[in-house]
């Protein structure tokens, strides 16, 4: 190394030429790092508020809903919306006014909610939950070949049988027994018992000439 062959007073002559010509840049690096770390923080604290903010909003939209309150519930909503669309709260917010206005058989109003859920949640349960939800509305509504093209059961994933479910109650209720049956069969065979009432779907399935699978056989060869 250089510094080897350099006196004490020539190392300490080199350092403080050095230190001359950075010592900006260093402390340039030492402010510009500090700042980026503050306002880390600050943005940090800012994202949290906001998540309280909007966690206060959806607790005022469910009593609302609760207590029946039509014009709270509008009011929470679009205050939620507008402030907050970006946080899960407002897709949560969509989802439980949609079900309000199901319940109450006003399928015109709940529909555009459940359809914002389905083509803007980052969360895609939360989507496909929204998507199963329009689909049955839809076929409540008499549209039945729109809610059967409405869900894509490969994109689904888990919801997979579920979503066949309600194909098969689309086909039921235009009249084509063959694509129920078909729609209830794979249903069957995509879900667990914890996705479905499998007993029900069953009994769909024997209503449009179908039979019910066999279960299958214990381990071991035992009945």
């Amino acid at each position: 190394m250089v510094e080897d062959y350099l006196s004490d007073r020539e190392q300490e002559e080199a350092l403080r030429n050095w230190w001359r010509e950075n010592w900006r840049w260093i402390v340039g690096g030492i402010v510009l790092g500090v700042a980026l770390l503050f306002g880390w923080f600050q943005w940090r604290d800012y994202r949290v508020d906001r998540s309280i903010e909007a966690s206060k909003q959806y607790d005022e939209l469910k009593l609302a809903v609760s207590s029946g309150d039509a014009a709270k519930v509008a009011k929470e909503l679009g205050d939620l919306t507008s402030e907050h669309d970006k946080s899960p709260y407002a897709q949560q917010a969509r989802l439980l006014v949609a079900k309000m206005h199901a319940d109450a058989a006003k399928y015109d109003e709940a529909l555009p909610l459940l359809r914002a859920v389905a083509d803007n949640s980052k969360d895609d349960e939360l989507a496909s939950v929204a998507k199963l939800r329009a689909a049955r509305i839809l076929v409540q509504q008499g549209k039945y070949d729109e809610a059967i093209g409405s869900l894509k059961v490969d994109d689904l994933g888990a919801f997979a049988a579920q979503a066949h479910e309600i194909r098969g109650d689309a086909n039921v209720a235009k009249g084509d027994e063959t694509a129920a049956r078909a729609e209830y069969a794979a249903a069957l065979a995509a879900a667990d018992d914890a996705q479905i009432d499998r007993n029900l779907l069953e009994l769909k399935l024997q209503d449009v000439g179908g039979s019910a699978p066999e279960p299958a056989a214990k381990a071991g060869g035992q009945p």
